[in-house]
């Protein structure tokens, strides 16, 4: 697997693990062109490929990342009749999920709405941030 893909993933698979109740099964396939890939699949066979921009900042890597798991969070959430928010913005319970995006040189969980930060990436299940986070990151 590619290192910085690999180094964002653990970043992001971090949140999913400690707050989704849907989990992937990762796995490192070759694409057409025979270029490393990672997929993650649900439990019925269905899965996604995820990828980060090359050379792009690790902060810039690491969300963009995130907002591709969520993406895959949602619909396996929704594949299995469950709530389809993840991550679940705390401000707006049951609305919305959170969106990834660097702030600061850092990659973040914020509001869509408010733009509230909730917690840095791979940081949600600190105690404190999934129910409330802080108010700001420092840089």
């Amino acid at each position: 697997m590619n290192e910085e893909l690999a180094t964002a993933l653990t970043v992001v698979l971090r949140d999913l693990r400690a707050t989704c109740a849907v989990q992937p099964n990762v796995r490192e396939e070759l694409d057409f062109d025979e270029a490393p890939l990672v997929m993650l699949y649900e439990a019925d066979g269905s899965g996604v490929g995820v990828s980060v921009p090359e050379g792009a900042a690790p902060a810039e890597q690491v969300a963009e990342l995130a907002e591709q798991v969520k993406d895959w969070a949602v619909e396996a959430l929704a594949s299995q009749l469950l709530p389809a928010t993840w991550p679940e913005c705390p401000d707006h319970p049951a609305s919305h999920p959170l969106a990834a995006e660097v702030v600061g040189g850092t990659a973040v969980w914020s509001c869509p709405r408010s733009r509230r930060v909730v917690a840095p990436v791979g940081a949600l299940a600190e105690p404190g941030r999934a129910s409330g986070g802080r108010r700001g990151v420092s840089s």
